[in-house]
């Protein structure tokens, strides 16, 4: 079996669409689970939709969601001469289950309705996707993905139950469900939601900002898949995003190892989560371009590679927070001990800390309810500043001349290097 992923700019449009039907074609005799992100800029919309209920504007939130009801309606439309009205009712599901929702006042945290909101997205896009597919003769099993990972109730950054994930996938691999043909060979496809799960009580979680990718892994893993691939709007991996970096470079091979760093520094090619489940296994991942399949794309596996380009990671909207003892006393192992523990509690994961004698900096996204909640606990030992709107610059396999380009006209607030990693913290 193969796990594909397609993200929110491989559904952004009825071509794009209908240009997932031409790469299955390619793959006539494959088992495939295809994990499929939200459409382009819906998750954005769904965000906004959330940030409006929880902010008691209902009428803004409904107005808001019906946009997004009618584009995904006239996709459809666009996508099913015949068979609309059967995908229209499945859609209309997926509408009532939100509607239902901003229909009530907020009384738990924004996370939660966060997820239950922003998720729809997904549902929407791979119920589309599939009525097209069956309609096109491409047969496939629609799987509600809520069903199969289980995670904990950490709303927007869940933690997967692999032992409950892994008794539903077994159903996968051996091929329960309908098997199809395309070209008249046999041929198995589920088509899936990523970036989402559910609790033990039924509540929608999600897994984190670019999900997707995790997802894709998570079944991968369990289904001990022979690949997985992620087919992206650019050539494969390059050594920066080409949206901001017009001569960046594709990197054709890389190792888990250094995908990881790449991840941990803020990536976005590659979800931080995802290599680790395909590492594990020593299952390839594909990175390939669903505008042109025949190009080689980028090949991430357990194999050492040398002579990397310089690999360039942007971060916006960064947070310094400034912590100064109140007393002057040394920041020692009780205040560092304190403020991990608030990390864990806060679920925030620092992107740079540097320590003085009596101070603390810590570099943050700028997430803003966590945020409050970390500054507030850490005001009962420290005094608290924060410094908004920062960039973080990440440069690993750095040389002089791309630290000097990079940092040309900005002021630089911290900085860190080591051996191969130079970040530098700036506006």
């Amino acid at each position: 079996m193969m796990v594909f992923k397609f993200g929110g700019a491989s559904v952004n449009s009825v071509d794009r669409i209908k240009n997932i039907a031409k790469i299955l074609k390619l793959y006539p005799s494959e088992s495939l689970v295809i994990i499929i992100s939200a459409m382009g800029k819906t998750t954005n919309a769904l965000e906004k939709v959330a940030e409006s209920f929880f902010e008691g504007n209902t009428e803004k939130a409904f107005q808001l969601f019906e946009e997004v009801k009618q584009q995904h309606l006239t996709t459809a439309q666009s996508l099913l001469p015949k068979n609309f009205f059967l995908c229209k009712d499945d859609l209309s599901s997926f509408f009532t289950e939100a509607e239902w929702l901003l229909h009530d006042k907020p009384v738990r945290k924004y996370d939660y309705y966060y997820d239950q909101i922003v998720s729809i997205g997904e549902l929407l896009s791979t119920c589309i996707v599939s009525h097209y597919l069956n309609e096109i003769k491409i047969t496939n099993t629609w799987l509600d993905v809520r069903d199969i990972i289980r995670t904990d109730n950490n709303f927007r950054d869940a933690t997967v139950d692999w032992n409950f994930t892994a008794s539903k996938t077994g159903n996968l691999e051996f091929g329960i469900g309908n098997t199809k043909t395309i070209n008249d060979k046999p041929q198995t496809i589920y088509i899936t939601q990523g970036f989402i799960g559910a609790t033990d009580d039924n509540e929608t979680t999600t897994l984190g900002r670019e999900g997707s990718d995790y997802s894709a892994a998570i079944f991968a893993n369990l289904l001990n898949a022979e690949s997985l691939t992620i087919w992206k709007d650019v050539e494969g991996v390059m050594n920066a995003d080409p949206k901001q970096f017009l001569d960046a470079q594709l990197i054709s091979e890389l190792s888990f190892e250094e995908v990881i760093e790449m991840a941990f520094y803020g990536a976005q090619v590659i979800h931080p989560k995802t290599i680790k489940p395909l590492q594990n296994k020593k299952i390839p991942l594909l990175v390939k371009c669903f505008l042109d399949a025949s190009l080689q794309g980028t090949i991430i596996q357990d194999k050492a590679t040398k002579q990397l380009p310089p690999i360039i990671v942007i971060k916006e909207n960064q947070v310094l927070m400034h912590l100064h003892s109140q007393d002057f006393s040394f920041v020692g192992e009780k205040p560092m001990s304190f403020l991990y523990t608030l990390f864990e509690e806060t679920k925030i994961k620092p992107n740079l800390i540097q320590t003085g004698a009596i101070s603390v900096q810590i570099c943050l996204d700028n997430m803003a309810e966590k945020l409050d909640e970390l500054a507030a606990k850490a005001s009962s030992i420290f005094d608290v500043q924060l410094q908004k709107q920062l960039t973080l610059i990440t440069i690993r396999n750095y040389n002089k001349e791309i630290i000097e380009k990079l940092l040309k006209d900005k002021k630089v607030l911290l900085q860190q290097q080591t051996t191969n990693t130079f970040q530098a913290l700036c506006f």
